[in-house]
């Protein structure tokens, strides 16, 4: 019975998104509404008022931290896409590119895997989707196929949003976030494979079919593209890794299948320019060591030891909020920067509520100490193999959550305790429950719903996930094998 009081919280946050009539930050709500009398009512360690306080002060400590990406990349991308998208004009298909069937295959790929995901970890909330579906348009596609190919520009979730999920995730893990982001890279490689494979399958069944050396092609440029963003990861952190990585590959790609003249190249250069001087900032706060020492001496805040230090003058949220003021001056647009400010808030505040509540849940739970009873009965009743269950459930609860960040605060800490506990490797064991969370969100009633309506798709989600079926179980399959991986390498004793 103790359990299944301890379970509340959790079960009531399922139970309020499987209903499908609450959203995220409403059934976060309810969450942390369950959470806190469960905590000051049953909890296994002295918990009281303060500690409650204190509990909370630490989740809006870390949602504090992770809203300046959220708001920050929305506001700069809305602002650097005022003028002309590099997504639009300078992107836009000759006659010639939309007469030549190889042409329209190398466009599709650059719209799934190099356009989208740079779109969607510069702001995350579906925008790659948005960046995909307007390169591929011209295309002429069916709806059903074109939601597929917008679902594709979300298989790198966790570097998505600045990597906000995955700076979330560390603090709850209480794991650096790229050595967390770098033990993700295994699972996210495995899975994209499967998302290759589907790529491949639908791009068929549209009729852009291709010849087996355009499949190694691709392949080359994924493994790529993978290689790169692991290197950035490991130099820059999950938070600016995905635009360094991707931003100059893009460019190469535009110029390799475009061949652009001169004034192409130049209107491509000058619509990239934002992109590419925030890209270079952001990097040269990372590797320049003086500059890096010196912006973090300015000012730092850190209130508790094991939390993510604020240093305002080296974030990345900083950083790009600084960028779309700067464009708003240069441009003489402060009515546009206004404008885009709320359009900003409008698009994020759910995320940022989420955020603020799902972490406050999650140190409610485990200040209280519950995280680390419950992780002590599943492992006292399954030992090594209890580390198997949680990825599948992080999984199904991010498709239904359309988020990362429930699982991660319902069942991180958790997770943790279970490493621990069993000898497994910490970063390992947060970085598959991490993946799992994040990178199935591609089958979300919420992504699915935005494919439909980018692509004029409306009432064919139900086909389209017959088609994705096979591939869904493909990656639990993964994900499970990854997990039964981990708990065989527990160390005896």
């Amino acid at each position: 019975m103790t359990y299944l009081l301890w379970s509340l919280p959790a079960l009531t946050v399922i139970g309020a998104i499987a209903s499908g009539r609450l959203n995220t930050t409403a059934a976060a709500v309810l969450g942390l509404a369950a959470a806190v009398p469960v905590a000051l009512g049953a909890a296994p360690a002295p918990f009281g008022g303060s500690q409650l306080g204190l509990a909370l002060a630490r989740g809006l400590w870390i949602g504090g931290t992770i809203t300046p990406y959220i708001l920050g990349g929305l506001l700069f991308w809305h602002m650097a896409a005022q003028n002309r998208s590099p997504a639009g004009k300078a992107a836009g298909p000759s006659v010639a590119e939309l007469a030549d069937a190889l042409a329209r295959r190398r466009r599709l790929f650059f719209a799934c895997f190099l356009v989208g995901p740079f779109a969607e970890s510069a702001t995350g909330f579906g925008v790659g989707m948005l960046g995909t579906v307007l390169l591929i348009r011209p295309l002429n596609l069916q709806p059903r196929e074109t939601m597929v190919f917008a679902l594709l520009s979300q298989t790198l979730i966790p570097w998505g949003a600045m990597g906000s999920g995955t700076l979330l995730a560390s603090a709850y893990a209480r794991v650096s976030a790229p050595e967390l982001a770098l033990y993700g890279m295994v699972p996210v490689v495995l899975l994209m494979a499967i998302w290759m494979a589907l790529y491949w399958r639908t791009a068929a069944r549209a009729g852009l079919r291709a010849a087996a050396s355009e499949h190694w092609r691709e392949a080359g440029w994924m493994a790529a593209s993978l290689a790169a963003l692991a290197a950035a990861t490991a130099l820059l952190g999950p938070e600016t890794a995905l635009l360094s990585a991707y931003g100059p590959l893009i460019v190469l790609r535009f110029v390799l299948d475009r061949r652009p003249d001169r004034p192409q190249l130049l209107a491509a250069a000058r619509s990239a320019l934002p992109y590419i001087l925030m890209i270079a900032s952001l990097v040269a706060t990372r590797l320049v060591p003086g500059l890096n020492r010196g912006l973090s001496a300015l000012a730092a805040f850190s209130p508790f030891a094991d939390l993510p230090v604020w240093k305002p003058f080296l974030h990345a949220g900083s950083w790009l909020i600084a960028g779309a003021v700067a464009m708003a001056v240069l441009r003489g647009q402060p009515r546009v920067l206004a404008a885009q400010a709320r359009a900003a808030w409008t698009t994020g505040r759910h995320a940022v509520y989420s955020v603020f509540l799902f972490a406050m849940m999650a140190e409610v739970l485990a200040g209280a100490g519950i995280s680390q009873a419950f992780a002590d009965g599943l492992f006292a009743s399954l030992r090594d193999w209890t580390v198997v269950i949680t990825p599948v459930l992080a999984g199904a609860f991010g498709i239904l959550a359309n988020s990362g960040n429930a699982p991660n605060s319902l069942f991180m800490p958790s997770q943790l305790s279970l490493a621990v506990q069993a000898g497994l490797s910490v970063p390992a064991a947060a970085a598959l429950l991490h993946v799992s969370g994040t990178s199935l969100g591609i089958f979300s009633p919420v992504r699915m719903s935005i494919a439909a309506g980018l692509a004029h798709g409306r009432g064919q989600e139900r086909g389209v996930y017959v088609l994705l079926l096979p591939f869904g179980l493909a990656a639990f399959g993964v994900l499970l094998c990854l997990a039964l991986l981990l708990a065989l390498s527990a160390r005896p004793g």
